[in-house]
């Protein structure tokens, strides 16, 4: 057993599981060059301040959950725990309004929160998300939406449900916020710790709390207090979402955990998941990239867990095709039969062909075995006979069929042997 052993709430990805990511990940790619983003890859880590003035001093994320740490200048540092502030800091600072609006922008990498590890979430989390900057039309938020409606039927996901809401302008909701803590006000001797904390310093959390649902169920709805501003924008989204055909529910509970969000806030619930359905959640920010130091800029983004989306799929029994990633393994025997393997091994990967060529002491049988764990599709065999014969034996690994084939042709039989699969 090694010394060294993972640190908790990381977990290490491989063999059969790095598969889902794959299915993610690629089925992601795919839909942003679709909708007509770009990528974008910010630094792991950044100052502290930018999340704290961003995301909020009072969310639960600033107080509880950052792992911040001075370097060696003393200078605070904090691994990112979302993606939203980084992608902004990086348009602000690259002045990428220079290259007109709106930008669309997305991302996928590790996040980092000390939290306490369960299912679907850990402290070393992987998020996929997106972004728009420079559009205040409630369509951007639309299409936004969108975006995740349809990558989740893309992943060929069933039990998901979108909910949407709408929190107002910063000057609607402190209006809001003083009819809430005269409703929870004398309810507070006997709801939890985390919501007497909240009540002074981030009331609205106290909606979606796991713990206290049935004071909340009662609790006035933001809806009743909105600004005509952010009502008309809620009404202008609900009509976009229809035209885009995206059933969804309007649930005024949803608050989301950061200060940044005005008016749209949305997620999408997996009703297999428990506590940690949330799939994925977002909303619009219009002054956040004013509140980091840049030119007024209104924007809208989400983020998807990637572990989450992979307990779901599990969950619903979604078959996610381990593809296989050799095409060819050459196996070979004796010193001439190894060198004309390495010719080989050369001319089919200049093809674009994926091939294993055998690296290791293995005889025949041990490497015929190899190549089936590893799920190539042929085998390629240069023995004595093959060498003194100037020909190799193609073997489908699935069917069991063998031929045998001349050496100068065997790159292009491969690759039409690939091709008609």
């Amino acid at each position: 057993m090694s010394t060294y052993t993972r640190i908790k709430g990381t977990k290490d990805i491989f063999g059969e599981e790095v598969k889902y990511w794959e299915y993610i990940e690629n089925t992601a790619k795919k839909l942003f060059k679709i909708y007509g983003y770009k990528e974008i890859r910010t630094p792991l880590i950044e100052k502290t301040e930018l999340f704290s003035r961003g995301i909020g001093q009072e969310t639960d994320i600033v107080q509880k959950e950052m792992y911040t740490f001075d370097d060696k200048k003393g200078r605070s540092l904090t691994l990112r725990p979302e993606g939203t502030a980084s992608v902004a800091r990086a348009y602000i600072e690259n002045s990428l309004i220079t290259f007109g609006s709106p930008q669309k922008l997305f991302y996928m990498g590790p996040m980092f929160r000390y939290e306490k590890p369960q299912a679907g979430r850990y402290r070393e989390f992987y998020q996929i998300g997106a972004e728009i900057f420079g559009t205040d039309h409630p369509l951007a938020d639309a299409e936004l939406i969108t975006f995740v409606y349809d990558f989740f039927n893309k992943l060929k996901l069933s039990n998901f449900k979108v909910k949407i809401n709408n929190i107002g302008t910063f000057e609607s909701r402190e209006k809001y916020k003083e009819v809430l803590k005269t409703y929870y006000q004398p309810l507070l001797p006997n709801l939890c710790e985390d919501c007497q904390r909240r009540f002074n310093t981030n009331i609205m959390r106290l909606l979606d709390c796991k713990i206290d649902v049935e004071a909340a169920k009662n609790a006035p709805s933001i809806l009743d207090y909105l600004d005509e501003e952010s009502r008309e924008h809620f009404e202008n989204l609900q009509k976009y979402l229809k035209a885009y055909n995206v059933p969804f529910q309007v649930d005024p509970k949803i608050v989301r955990g950061l200060d940044y969000y005005t008016k749209t806030a949305f997620e999408v619930e997996h009703s297999d998941l428990g506590e940690q359905a949330v799939v994925a959640g977002g909303g619009r920010y219009d002054d956040l990239v004013e509140q980091l130091g840049g030119p007024k800029t209104p924007g809208v983004g989400f983020a998807i867990g990637i572990e989450r989306v992979i307990e779901a799929l599990k969950k619903e029994n979604v078959e996610v095709e381990s593809e296989s990633e050799i095409d060819v393994y050459i196996a070979f025997q004796g010193e001439k039969g190894e060198m004309a393997a390495v010719t080989l091994s050369k001319e089919l990967r200049k093809k674009g062909i994926n091939t294993f060529l055998n690296i290791s002491k293995r005889n025949l049988s041990g490497q015929f075995k190899h190549a089936n764990r590893l799920n190539a599709k042929y085998v390629v065999v240069i023995g004595e006979e093959e060498i003194s014969r100037d020909i190799v034996t193609i073997k489908n690994m699935k069917s069991g069929e063998q031929t045998q084939i001349e050496r100068n042709w065997v790159s292009e039989i491969i690759v039409e042997k690939l091709r008609e699969e």
